[in-house]
């Protein structure tokens, strides 16, 4: 017993974890009244399922995906889709700052869009090893006039657009991003941004809408600083994003996105999280990173949630959601899971664990369970989503 307590402390510790034991159409935002606590509407609620679909289907683009075929093709969820065109997909490789997603066209009867999808990760190596990354300098774009160059310095990207926002307003003074997510979303950006430009031309009604999963949703949250800059005036949606960067980023995100009046909060971007999920209380606090609002907390461990089940939080650390997941009766952070929320696989860690107690965000074997239960299992391109869906 002494030895399996040795060997999960020392696994454990490798992720740096310490166990104790015990011009644009404007921005159409979402107005939340003004008491954090309450649960969703029914329209949102329904936006987030919908939405939970949309970005699901990015997971068929990739070397581990079927692919998606225009119109709307896929081996997943687009037969829901049926107003929707495909645009283009894109995949920058296998890298750690690797992207992969779509550009489609959601065209009436539904609600006119530009959406943008961005994929999580296939490889929970990757996934572990990317959120220990150290943060680095955030400039937002522009930045300078000067041609930038990948972070391994192989090849230079084009030059920034121009800024319709106000420089002076536009600083981020102090501000640190993850260097990884930086380098996803770098490469990212001239895969989209011409393409996005264009369709801006073409349909200058429609929504630009953003939408990601685990990584993906980092990756989501930089891309909604450029845009917002540019006067885009993305509509943002993320399920299960990590930490991206320092307080002075998520202030700087916050300012950009939640706008509060007397009555109510005007929210242009949605983090949706879920209990149990470790990764969006990753990268660690320990190493400088925080969280933004505006959270929605999805409180029901197994699938499916029901609306009474989203909670809408209060500010970026928000006890009663899921930052405050872990801390037991006593004021401590180390309960256990709950044994419904566990397959075999993980009362084996459990088990291992002897009498540890591990907190939430050091649940990595969740990544395989909570961090994918977002309304639907995401992260399987295969036909009727995954196994466990169906009837």
């Amino acid at each position: 017993m002494l030895v399996r307590k040795i060997g999960i402390a020392w696994f454990l510790s490798r992720l740096g974890v310490t166990i104790a034991v015990a011009g644009r159409p404007p921005q159409v935002p979402l107005s939340i009244p003004d008491n954090a606590g309450s649960n969703v509407s029914i329209e949102l609620f329904d936006d987030l399922e919908e939405l939970s679909r949309i970005v699901d289907i990015a997971y068929c683009v990739g070397t581990a995906g079927l692919g998606i075929q225009k119109p709307f093709l896929c081996a997943s969820r687009c037969q829901d889709f049926k107003s929707f065109e495909l645009v283009k997909t894109w995949n920058t490789g296998p890298l750690l700052s690797d992207s992969c997603g779509y550009v489609a066209l959601s065209h009436p009867p539904s609600v006119p869009r530009i959406i943008v999808a961005f994929r999580g990760t296939y490889s929970i190596a990757n996934t572990i090893i990317d959120l220990s990354t150290l943060p680095q300098d955030y400039i937002p774009y522009p930045g300078s006039n000067h041609k930038e160059h990948a972070e391994d310095g192989s090849k230079s990207l084009p030059n920034p657009l121009p800024r319709l926002a106000d420089p002076a307003s536009s600083r981020c003074d102090n501000c640190m991003v993850h260097a990884g997510f930086m380098a996803s979303w770098r490469h990212t950006r001239p895969q989209i941004i011409d393409q996005l430009d264009n369709l801006l031309i073409q349909y200058p009604n429609y929504q630009v809408t953003l939408v990601g999963h685990s990584l993906g949703g980092a990756v989501a949250a930089l891309a909604s600083l450029d845009f917002h800059a540019k006067g885009w005036n993305p509509q943002v949606t993320t399920f299960g994003e990590p930490r991206v960067g320092n307080h002075a980023l998520m202030k700087y995100i916050d300012k950009a996105f939640y706008h509060e009046s007397q009555s109510n909060r005007s929210v242009a971007y949605r983090r949706v999280t879920h209990i149990g999920d470790p990764v969006p209380q990753l990268p660690l606090k320990e190493w400088g990173y925080r969280t933004h609002g505006e959270e929605l907390y999805i409180s029901k461990v197994n699938l499916p949630p029901e609306r009474s089940d989203v909670r809408v939080c209060r500010g970026d650390d928000d006890r009663h959601c899921l930052a405050g997941a872990d801390v037991s009766s006593d004021g401590s952070r180390s309960q256990r899971v709950p044994s419904a929320d566990m397959g075999s696989f993980t009362r084996g860690m459990l088990e291992h664990a002897g009498n540890f107690e591990i907190p939430a965000r050091f649940r990595i074997w969740q990544l395989f369970f909570a961090h994918r239960d977002y309304f639907w299992r995401l992260g399987l391109c295969i036909p009727g989503g995954d196994p466990h869906d169906w009837k």
